[in-house]
């Protein structure tokens, strides 16, 4: 408890009346007669206010999950308790997180809600937030500002209404640019009647003998049943596996248009892992870089969702991704690499997001080797606008164009290295985040449509 402003007015006023008590007898006994009767009834407004004053109850409704950048409605209850004195004046705080944006607080509730109600009975205040950080985050609780009746005192309270929500990346955007119909979104990319390469063929369908069939293909069974030649017709099996590794250390730890590299690179994984699962392949995901749990395979710090296959697989997936986040700690690609061929049993499309720099050159060339043997692997290495932006200008005096010339050669080292790992055979594509999920797709799509897994 403190004192409120009336009252700092008044002891200030005593004072002054106080220091005229100096020099006026009369204004001595103003003083003195003035502070004998205020001071009983400052020390009952402050009696009421501490121990006979409600303090309410408070409690929270907030849904469990909440969209990235959605505005969201959170509700709070308020009831009176068994105390007879309702407080002069209310003033209300909702402890939300740092990760969501809200401009409602603090709030003056009228004590006026509160007459006429039972002890049960709530009085709601609602409000909007827009989150706007990923992961679970927690609202400590609310703080009330009581004021005594004569507004000598106020009492600060503290209700540990503690509650959590997990903030997911924008699960309706996400849907709106993935959730095209399959075989309309075949159609219009072309992909018909592709031959993928697999483990094995499948059955597709049964048909009449034609000239030139093999003899092993005829399906002896139907052929009694229906009094004529039928032959079993397959297809090579269709459901591939696709294993995005990102990195979430520093390398994509740097804003591009105001967003996080990362972030951008998470919303894309998660787009074309919707595709993939929509087109029947199995999907994993990998990061390494990042000091969180470890599942799985994987260096300390790194996280694993091994491959999956059905579209009921993304809610899941969604649950083990949407707080994850990046930061300034080192990462491998080698090593992500290394981590996943010990653990991949069969062929798989690896789409490994990073940002390669001239001193990956070496320490990945051995691993690309073995890659190749037995997976398909997409190195995407995401652009770096300040370099970029230095290089691009015109420089003016010499410490700009040491700058210019520097960033130049960074630029080229990095475009030579990527044209020698395509040379050698590799997928290579360099975009800017703010492209990442749409060249994503349409690399996808062509490597389907090529056979190539």
């Amino acid at each position: 408890m403190k004192p409120g402003p009336l009252l700092a007015l008044i002891a200030l006023g005593w004072f002054f009346l106080g220091v005229a008590g100096f020099f006026s007898d009369i204004a001595a006994l103003v003083w003195l007669f003035t502070g004998l009767s205020l001071l009983p009834i400052i020390a009952a407004d402050g009696l009421v206010l501490f121990f006979l004053a409600d303090r309410l109850e408070v409690k929270r409704v907030i849904p469990s999950t909440l969209a990235q950048g959605e505005r969201a409605s959170v509700k709070l209850e308020l009831r009176r308790s068994q105390k007879i004195f309702l407080p002069f004046g209310i003033q209300l705080w909702d402890l939300y997180p740092s990760s969501v944006e809200c401009e409602a607080f603090p709030v003056v509730l009228d004590r006026k809600l509160f007459f006429g109600r039972d002890a049960g009975t709530p009085v709601f205040f609602e409000y909007s937030l827009v989150p706007r950080d990923r992961g679970q985050w927690f609202f400590r609780g609310t703080e009330l500002l009581l004021s005594s009746f004569c507004r000598f005192w106020r009492l600060k309270v503290f209700h540990p209404c503690g509650s959590s929500c997990r903030i997911y990346p924008d699960f309706k955007k996400i849907k709106a640019q993935a959730g095209t119909d399959l075989r309309g979104l075949l159609e219009r990319t072309g992909q018909k009647n592709i031959r993928m390469r697999g483990q094995g063929l499948e059955f597709n369908s049964l048909r009449d003998y034609q000239d030139g069939d093999s003899i092993r293909a005829i399906d002896w069974r139907a052929t009694s049943r229906r009094r004529k030649v039928i032959i079993r017709e397959y297809q090579e099996e269709q459901d591939q596996q696709v294993l995005f590794l990102l990195d979430s250390g520093y390398r994509l730890n740097r804003l591009d248009e105001g967003r996080l590299q990362f972030d951008s690179a998470l919303e894309a994984v998660l787009l074309l892992s919707w595709v993939s699962l929509k087109h029947g392949d199995s999907v994993g995901v990998g990061s390494f870089g990042s000091y969180h749990g470890t599942e799985g395979p994987g260096p300390e710090g790194s996280r694993w969702i091994g491959p999956r296959k059905g579209i009921s697989f993304f809610p899941a997936l969604m649950n083990s991704l949407y707080d994850l986040s990046c930061g300034p700690y080192p990462s491998s690609p080698f090593s992500a690499l290394e981590n996943a061929l010990a653990h991949l049993n069969r062929r798989t499309f690896i789409i490994l997001i990073s940002n390669f720099r001239e001193e990956d050159g070496e320490s990945l060339s051995w691993i690309l080797k073995r890659i190749e043997r037995r997976h398909l692997l997409l190195l995407v290495s995401l652009r770096e606008r300040e370099s970029e932006f230095l290089a691009s200008r015109k420089p003016e005096g010499t410490e700009e164009a040491l700058e210019t010339a520097a960033a130049f050669s960074y630029l080229a080292a990095r475009h030579e290295l990527y044209k020698s790992w395509e040379h050698s055979g590799l997928l290579v594509m360099e975009t800017s985040a703010g492209c990442l999920s749409s060249a994503l797709i349409n690399r996808y799509l062509q490597v389907k449509r090529s056979g190539r897994l």
